[in-house]
């Protein structure tokens, strides 16, 4: 993928679909490094699959039958000597953490990407759905929780154009000062 927020935007909509009320992405950069970890409430894996997910030829999906965002991640993260995490549990304290470490001097970094773009699709696409954004930088941080947003908004869905508007510079503003 062009974008690492293209991979997160992936395995985001993963943990909608795996019934997941609370996805939480967090970026953190340090030095030269950049992680990203996204961990959310959802049904959780099987050991078995949990194994599998990586290999490209693997996949739950009945349409194709290959699924590549996983394996696509662990190969761009390998590339900057990096390595992605993956664990799940299903049952009690279920869900699911993926974690990509990469290093951002390598001339194989995929850049982050948009990830204000990424955060407004899985709102405005998952309203129902609430997500935990922080991206950590230095000493700055961009932190988006949609709970809080539906504390002050009551009824109105987070999708309504308003409160995407709203959501999208919202980040712009964080950004803005973490520059």
């Amino acid at each position: 993928m062009k974008e690492l927020s293209l991979n997160i935007l992936d395995i985001a909509e993963n943990s909608v679909k795996a019934k997941a009320t609370l996805t939480e992405i967090i970026v953190e950069e340090k030095d030269n490094t950049l992680t990203f970890t996204i961990i959310d409430d959802g049904t959780g894996m099987p050991k078995e699959i949990v194994e599998s997910v990586t290999d490209p030829f693997y996949t739950t999906r009945t349409t194709r039958k290959v699924g590549l965002g996983l394996p696509l991640l662990k190969m761009a993260a390998e590339q900057t000597g990096g390595k992605i995490f993956i664990t799940s549990q299903q049952g009690d304290n279920h869900g699911t953490t993926v974690s990509a470490l990469f290093y951002k001097d390598h001339i194989d970094f995929t850049p982050l990407g948009d990830v204000i773009s990424t955060m407004i699709t899985l709102i405005q696409g998952h309203p129902e759905t609430d997500f935990l954004f922080k991206h950590i930088k230095g000493k700055g941080e961009v932190k988006l929780d949609t709970r809080e947003i539906r504390q002050v908004l009551g009824d109105v869905p987070l999708n309504e154009y308003e409160v995407i508007k709203w959501i999208s510079e919202y980040l712009r503003e964080q950004y803005e000062i973490f520059k």
